[in-house]
């Protein structure tokens, strides 16, 4: 006779280098909310790149919780990211297990390579899904409670979409589709932009039209580019919430955020994110890939709310972040090409088991590659003038920009580069880590 099965073990995720001491008491209400209503196992992960004293202060917020039934808490510092990644790294097996171990902790801002850690630890934990969430959010609430995502998140991923139907407020999929797995599941935010360039739209909003309008693809007609700088980087707008929408569709990518996005295994132990450094927007590439391989997912109005943190608004905070503006503009000619060709092979990047297909992602990374590079130099080009007419630090910074431009050139093909050969080398890192017996805590246990 079998006892009860255990119950199924999801992660929710919070990458931090910056003190967020209300954050992890939220995140860890919403873990608490998992448990008690879908009957998971919540495996709460923070990973925690700051200072010293933030981890302590971190570690104490953490220590002082209430317990929860059916949450496990794991918080790693980088030390203790870097022992388990280099058993990962030298058991897959993998000739470059020293480079791999660089791009997955790196020792510059990477928001792809942080995210990409939470998966290789979610895989060793054994778990079905992945909910990221970010230290500069809080969640909403409604009528005194607040609004977690992972109520939808967690009814939905995994299951056929067929399933899913009825769980939804309405569908907006090929019923072809149905047998397919959900495979994402997200929402937006309200406040704040994503982008912190809200005082250059306060300082000349034609100057703020020109610098948004350069990620789009350079082909794009004038009006097609005001459309895209109209809805970018607003989320979904100010509203607040006041009760739950939910489609499942193929989930639009400009409709979801990273601070509110889940995905299920079968897609983040498939292909990895980008990791690229000092880049902003390098972690958004599994929302491209779920919707153009046609995999189903659930579109919600669970949003988040958006807010900047102080650090930002220091001149070096201002010189770093528009730094890693300026390399996500670059880093558009490369994803461009990549997401039109995975929009035109739909589901053949997918395996007979509607699995993604990564060899197929990284033939065309390295296709990319191939561009001529008369695009980004022409968006340099237009940042600079762009920068120079709003003046003060922004002049600054051009003037800064002007002397790293082929450094940020070579950079921007050397990160597509790199996100093909890890995202080759996936496979082998996932399953060394779901073989690692000592676990991410290096107990070997995944109970506490």
């Amino acid at each position: 006779m079998t006892g009860p099965s255990a119950p199924e073990r999801i992660c929710l995720a919070l990458p931090t280098n910056r003190a967020c001491s209300p954050t992890l008491a939220a995140v860890a209400a919403e873990a608490a909310y998992a448990a008690a209503h879908f009957g998971v196992e919540v495996h709460l992960l923070v990973l925690d790149s700051c200072d010293e004293p933030t981890r302590a202060e971190h570690a104490r917020v953490l220590a002082g919780l209430p317990a929860a039934p059916g949450v496990v808490t794991h918080h790693l510092d980088e030390d203790r990211q870097r022992v388990f990644l280099r058993r990962v790294t030298e058991r897959s097996g993998r000739a470059d297990a020293g480079r791999l171990l660089s791009l997955l902790l790196p020792d510059d801002v990477s928001y792809g390579a942080c995210t990409d850690r939470v998966f290789l630890i979610a895989a060793a934990l054994g778990c079905r899904s992945v909910h990221r969430r970010d230290s500069d959010s809080a969640y909403q609430t409604f009528e005194g409670a607040p609004v977690f995502p992972v109520h939808h998140e967690a009814a939905a991923l995994g299951r056929p979409a067929a399933q899913v139907a009825d769980l939804v407020s309405e569908t907006v999929l090929d019923p072809a589709l149905a047998r397919r797995p959900v495979s994402m599941a997200g929402a937006s935010f309200i406040g704040e932009l994503s982008v912190d360039i809200g005082e250059m739209a306060e300082l000349d909003a034609a100057v703020y039209h020109d610098v948004v309008s350069l990620w789009a693809p350079g082909h794009w007609s004038e009006e097609s580019r005001r459309e895209l700088v109209e809805e970018s980087f607003r989320g979904a707008g100010t509203d607040p919430f006041t009760g739950d929408r939910s489609t499942l569709t193929l989930v639009d990518p400009m409709r979801v955020d990273m601070c509110n996005i889940a995905f299920s295994r079968a897609v983040y132990e498939r292909v990895p994110l980008p990791p690229a450094t000092r880049t902003i927007g390098s972690d958004y590439f599994l929302i491209h890939l779920v919707h153009d391989a046609t995999l189903p997912g659930v579109l919600h109005n669970r949003h988040i709310e958006n807010f900047y943190t102080p650090e930002r608004r220091t001149d070096a905070g201002f010189h770093a972040y528009q730094t890693r503006f300026v390399k996500f503009l670059l880093s558009m000619l490369y994803f461009h090409f990549v997401y039109d060709r995975m929009a035109a092979a739909g589901p053949a990047l997918l395996d007979g088991e509607q699995r993604v297909r990564p060899e197929a992602v990284a033939a065309l990374l390295r296709e990319s590659t191939r561009l001529d590079r008369d695009e980004n130099l022409w968006r340099l080009d237009r940042v600079d003038t762009a920068y120079r007419k709003l003046g003060g630090r922004y002049a600054q910074f051009a003037e800064s920009l002007s002397s790293r431009r082929e450094l940020l050139l070579d950079e921007a093909v050397r990160d597509i580069e790199e996100f093909a050969l890890l995202t080759d080398s996936w496979a082998a890192l996932t399953r060394a880590a779901r073989e690692d017996a000592a676990g991410p805590d290096g107990t070997g246990s995944t109970s506490g």
